[in-house]
């Protein structure tokens, strides 16, 4: 019984915190959607969820989260973040965006001269328990999203890792830890961490990261953590700016 409240007051906790880094979340179950553009369409897209589609996401209930262009732009495509109040509303929602006769119109008038999106990834996450205690209120210009895949068995060092030394060691250097995540895998896979790092431009996050790498802190604390074995198996990271409309920045 003590557990179980205890684990409750931590969720509490995270999901207050969270609330006031994006002005009064309530969503638990998140997802990332990376649309691929046809090409020459990405305007149209971008376009077409500043002036419909955000404000029809609202209407339906979920909440608009971040909207960003990779700094290198090699696919053609967007991404964004979206809330959800939890994993069973998801769908409802979506069925009800979808059917939305403002969509709709919205949609087919995008599209006279073709379709605007050729595929879209999606990723599922709920919150990391203990890694979002900290509000940010300051904005960013520059944003990393950074994807950590661990090795059987170590993914709770990671976190570990993170609350008692990593987020600490970023903020040293002048990042800012935002959001962090971890996957929800359908196949009953290991998870995967997920998370935002910010800093005010590129030259700024370049330069931080660059010091904390080489921080005697942080390489002290990477080594007692992996004493008994690697954790990570492999990062993925990818440099992004925000979107005018995006409500995270």
């Amino acid at each position: 019984m003590k557990t179980t409240i205890l684990s409750m007051l931590v969720m509490l906790v995270a999901f207050s915190s969270f609330a006031q880094q994006l002005g009064g979340s309530n969503s638990t179950y998140f997802e990332i959607r990376k649309y691929y553009a046809n090409e020459g369409k990405l305007p149209d897209l971008i376009k077409r969820f500043e002036n419909h589609t955000m404000a029809l996401f609202e209407k339906s209930g979920m909440e608009n989260i971040v909207y960003f262009l990779p700094v290198e732009n090699t696919d053609n495509s967007l991404t964004y973040i979206l809330g959800y109040p939890d994993e069973k509303s998801r769908d409802r929602m979506w069925e009800k965006f979808s059917n939305d006769p403002e969509w709709k119109k919205a949609k087919k008038e995008s599209e006279v001269n073709g379709g605007l999106v050729k595929s879209v990834d999606q990723t599922f996450m709920k919150l990391a328990k203990g890694l979002n205690d900290t509000p940010k209120t300051q904005a960013s210009g520059i944003f990393q999203l950074r994807t950590y895949t661990c090795y059987d068995g170590k993914l709770e060092n990671l976190i570990t890792r993170f609350k008692e030394h990593t987020q600490d060691l970023f903020e040293k250097q002048g990042l800012k830890n935002y959001p962090y995540w971890m996957t929800v895998e359908k196949d009953g896979s290991q998870p995967k961490l997920v998370y935002l790092l910010g800093a005010k431009d590129q030259a700024s996050f370049d330069a931080g990261f660059a010091a904390f790498v080489k921080d005697p802190e942080w390489l002290k604390a990477r080594d007692a953590s992996e004493a008994s074995g690697k954790i990570v198996e492999k990062v993925d990271a990818v440099m992004f700016k925000t979107l005018p409309y995006s409500p995270l920045k």
